[in-house]
């Protein structure tokens, strides 16, 4: 069971630095960066949190298939994992349709997201690739510099048929924020992998008092997402004997790591309270 901390979209790209650093000397595990549309990229994220940090696995999550050009994405991943090695988890996912849309990007999402994670898992193993498929298209390509262990590639999934494609060709999952165990259980049995598969699951925290009026808005958020009404997004919230007893729900659910997302002006602290707890 890992425990990792999510660096949120909002924070200011230079605050990244000094997070990492802190987050660094914790019994945390993971650091994860984020790469939605008018925010941040995630690899220049990835590649910051990696340098200053020297233990933590930073994982990405996501990066949005239809942005990245296949050969170009395991190029950028097989660089960090070089330099970093060992300390990469790669996330790779559709992405918000309608963000896609606004860039010119939009495919067909099962297809692209099946030939990108296929084709990048074998760029990363050195592997010469030829590929004429649906939505990507490769011509006997390899990388020179190919990581002596290639990061883990994992699919940001969540519908039926997109849990399924992630048993099938990653090496693991991750789910969004707001899921409540029991669903979570549900969606782990749908991607029906069989050996060492990670489900990586992302949570909204916040330890204090009003917790839920704090989260009103990253509830709000979330529910349209998710199509469910605000008070039923799931949240690491109140006491930190509540956060981390919805924690330790989540991995009782099967889940490998969760990834907490701290609201509010001084995200780390809640992470603190949150682990004098666990």
């Amino acid at each position: 069971m890992r425990l990792g901390v999510v660096f949120d979209r909002d924070l200011p790209p230079e605050s990244l630095t000094p997070f990492a650093g802190e987050l660094d000397g914790t019994a945390v595990s993971d650091l994860w960066v984020v790469e939605d549309l008018g925010w941040t990229g995630a690899i220049s994220s990835a590649a910051t949190a990696l340098a200053a940090t020297s233990r933590l696995r930073v994982g990405i999550g996501i990066t949005p298939a239809p942005l990245r050009n296949p050969m170009l994405l395991a190029m950028e991943l097989a660089n960090l994992a070089r330099l970093h090695p060992g300390r990469l988890a790669a996330g790779i996912g559709h992405g918000v349709q309608s963000w896609m849309r606004q860039v010119g990007a939009a495919a067909s999402p099962l297809s692209l997201l099946e030939e990108t994670i296929t084709s990048v898992r074998a760029l990363l193993r050195g592997e010469t690739v030829t590929l004429h498929g649906r939505e990507v298209s490769l011509d006997g390509v390899r990388i020179v510099h190919p990581p002596a262990e290639p990061p883990p590639v994992l699919a940001g999934v969540v519908s039926p048929r997109s849990l399924a494609l992630s048993g099938r060709i990653a090496q693991g999952t991750i789910l969004p924020e707001g899921l409540p165990p029991e669903r979570l259980r549900s969606m782990i049995e749908g991607i029906g992998a069989t050996g060492d598969h990670e489900v990586v699951a992302f949570v909204h925290l916040y330890v204090g008092d009003a917790a839920r009026e704090a989260m009103r808005k990253a509830a709000e958020e979330q529910a349209g997402f998710l199509q469910v009404a605000p008070e039923e997004v799931a949240m690491a919230a109140g006491s930190p004997e509540e956060a981390a007893a919805h924690v330790r729900a989540l991995w009782e659910a099967g889940v490998s790591t969760v990834a907490v997302r701290p609201v509010g002006a001084e995200p780390l602290s809640h992470v603190h309270k949150l682990l004098s707890a666990l």
